[in-house]
């Protein structure tokens, strides 16, 4: 009978150690959120949310989490985007952990601050294909040239320049349709008494 007792307290002992030595070192915490969510979460970092949210803007930024928490990689989340056009909306338990955020601004991006905002120093399409003196000299697109076909040429030089002189054409006419809308005084609304 004594040995029984032994062999049951060393099984026991032996269920014990291994269960301690597969727990991998949870905390309560890890175990709660795995419990949460009905997956262990993979190590997710702000740059990550933040280079799926760059490529993909118009997904939320919680589903972009959640399923990074899911694979834990940038490849795969932005593959499943690409595949399916959306991620899953994450259950209601996820936002027990992670709640929503109170505001809707995304971060500003390093592209998005090095863009100068002073209108004096943008650069504007009629400098940028250096047409000023054409707009100096006040040259007239006629609206039924713009457009159309264009006639296949033999050199891809002679082909560059029939671009650039399209591009140029329709940046002149488009300036002058604004300037004519300009130019149109704008009715003021009366109002009745």
């Amino acid at each position: 009978m004594g040995e029984v007792v032994n062999v049951i307290v060393a099984f026991a002992v032996i269920i014990f150690i291994f269960r301690w030595a597969t727990s991998g070192g949870d905390t309560t915490e890890q175990r709660s959120a795995a419990d949460t969510l009905g997956f262990r979460p993979k190590p997710v970092t702000q740059v990550m949310i933040d280079t799926i949210s760059n490529m993909f803007p118009d997904i939320p930024v919680d589903n972009v989490r959640y399923d990074l928490l899911r694979t834990g990689s940038v490849e795969l989340t932005s593959n499943k985007i690409l595949e399916r056009g959306f991620l899953d909306a994450p259950p209601p338990a996820y936002y027990t952990l992670f709640p929503r955020e109170t505001t809707t601004a995304r971060p500003a991006t390093a592209t998005s601050t090095a863009r100068p905002t002073d209108k004096k120093t943008q650069e504007t399409l009629i400098s940028r294909y250096s047409l000023q003196d054409r707009v100096t000299r006040g040259e007239v697109v006629q609206e039924d040239k713009i457009g159309g076909k264009a006639v296949w040429e033999d050199s891809a030089d002679k082909r560059e320049a029939s671009l650039r002189e399209r591009k140029a054409q329709m940046i002149l006419a488009a300036r002058q349709r604004m300037e004519a809308r300009q130019s149109k005084p704008t009715p003021t609304p009366s109002t009745e008494s």
